[in-house]
């Protein structure tokens, strides 16, 4: 079921797969810095399959069919305010109860919503090639971006997925490679996670390497468990769909649900 609701002070869409207990948790998902509901793709109906719970998709305020960005770049709070965005979405949309699966940015957002505990609390939280500051490898990744929206065919594929393809592209793309974005950091927010947390990447992510998930995992407690994979990039849910699926099963069993 798709619909819009305003959150956040913006209209966005989500759409709602399968159907599960009242009282059950819901597998929420957060996409990438250039995502948005549609990019997910199958993957929801996967999600669902493999756990036998709802799965919640939506686009973040300047993606997919949600309203578009007015400016950018945006604000250097933009991740946090992520976070509030997607508490207020869940508050209007009832889910009580959320297990957030986030990729890349969506990643970071979801982290960040644990981290500080915001209403309502992440049961449990699966995080797909995040990053907690930056690295020369998305830097440089992030350029290499900017030149095939501009000179190549990523526009022209990406306009498919978002009713403003510029809000989308610049409003990542802009925001990440400001200066003042060189030093970003919130590892130190990291040691308010009290859920069960789950990290995934691949070995070959050329947004970051392996050292996000050593800081992540440092702060967010000794329980965190790592999936590192091979023959997988940036998106692990396309590159290796069922080693995620096997993750997210392992994180759930650890997710206390409250009575």
């Amino acid at each position: 079921m798709k619909g819009f609701v305003e959150a956040g002070g913006h209209r966005l869409e989500y759409e709602w797969t399968g159907l599960g207990a009242a009282d059950a948790p819901v597998v929420v998902l957060l996409h990438q810095g250039l995502g948005s509901m549609g990019l997910w793709r199958d993957f929801p109906r996967h999600v669902h399959e493999a756990t036998g719970l709802r799965v919640l998709a939506y686009s973040r305020w300047g993606y997919g069919q949600s309203d578009p960005l007015k400016s950018f770049p945006r604000s250097a709070r933009w991740m946090h305010e992520g976070a509030e965005e997607l508490a207020a979405l869940l508050a209007a949309l009832g889910v009580a109860r959320p297990v957030l699966l986030g990729h890349s940015d969506g990643a970071t957002i979801a982290l960040l919503h644990a981290a500080h505990r915001l209403a309502p609390p992440a049961l449990g939280v699966l995080a797909m090639a995040p990053h907690v500051f930056l690295e020369r490898e998305g830097i440089v990744s992030m350029a290499k971006a900017r030149a095939a929206y501009e000179e190549g065919e990523l526009r022209q594929k990406l306009a498919r997925f978002h009713a403003d393809v510029d809000s989308a592209f610049y409003g990542w793309n802009v925001t990440w490679l400001m200066p003042s974005m060189r030093g970003w950091n919130v590892e130190a927010e990291l040691a308010g996670i009290e859920c069960p947390v789950m990290l995934v990447q691949g070995v070959s992510d050329e947004y970051g390497t392996p050292a996000q998930l050593d800081a992540i995992r440092a702060r967010a407690g000794s329980g965190t468990e790592i999936a590192l994979l091979e023959n997988c990039g940036h998106s692990p849910h396309v590159d290796q769909r069922a080693a995620v699926l096997s993750a997210l099963k392992r994180l759930l069993a650890k997710v206390k649900v409250p009575a």
